[in-house]
């Protein structure tokens, strides 16, 4: 039996990641998710803020509090969290979170979904305009650099992942005003619902950063 680690930048437990990789996952998988804020209360969580727009993550506590944290404090507490993981036992590992890292003590084989998603868009949309969805305004600017490449226009608007599925419709709404020929949504907070609803109003390929990430996954932990 294949054991999945993941590593999720807020708290465990999220039932919600957990049940969407071990749908992409082999039959039988073991999945194991694991928080970089493992351990903190609320109060040592606030302590955590972001120092600006770029040092901006989602994240979602234990008990489904949504929350800005600071990615630098996140970067620090991660080498902690990968080596529990690998002392499970863990065939793969995921880093659940969108976000670009820089090299962290233990991400040897660590599979980076940012990286999954924007290849995946590069290669759909060699040119032309992208869409995108990020959790927080602040974070657009940063992001749109992200993910900017030439002959790429990118048109930013802000949902934050715990929004409705009517909330999800009346945001694609303006993103499809833009005309955007694919549309990428930047957390991996994001569930299908919302994806459902962004793409019935864009009606262009919509990637959510998830399912992509967990179709990979399958690929690396399949013996078949």
């Amino acid at each position: 039996m294949s054991m999945l680690g993941i590593v999720t930048i807020g708290q465990a437990p999220r039932d919600d990641i957990v049940a969407l990789f071990a749908a992409q996952a082999p039959p039988g998988t073991k999945v194991v998710l694991r928080g970089a804020l493992d351990g903190l209360s609320d109060e040592e969580v606030d302590a955590l803020p972001p120092l600006s727009g770029a040092d901006t993550l989602y994240t979602r506590l234990r008990g489904g509090r949504d929350v800005k944290i600071s990615k630098l404090a996140v970067i620090a507490r991660s080498p902690a969290t990968l080596a529990r993981l690998r002392a499970d036992g863990c065939d793969a590992i995921v880093y659940a979170c969108t976000g670009e890292f820089p090299p962290m003590e233990g991400d040897a084989g660590v599979l980076f979904p940012s990286r999954v998603l924007s290849g995946i868009a590069e290669g759909l949309l060699p040119r032309g305009r992208l869409g995108l969805l990020v959790p927080f305004a602040e974070q657009g600017e940063k992001l749109a650099t992200k993910w900017a490449r030439s002959g790429v226009d990118v048109t930013v608007e802000a949902l934050v992942p715990s929004a409705s599925p009517e909330e999800a419709a009346a945001v694609a709404r303006r993103l499809a005003a833009t005309r955007p020929d694919l549309v990428a949504l930047d957390c991996m907070s994001y569930a299908p619902a919302i994806k459902a609803a962004v793409k019935a109003e864009v009606k262009v390929p919509t990637l959510l950063a998830i399912t992509a990430t967990g179709r990979v996954l399958r690929e690396l932990l399949d013996d078949n």
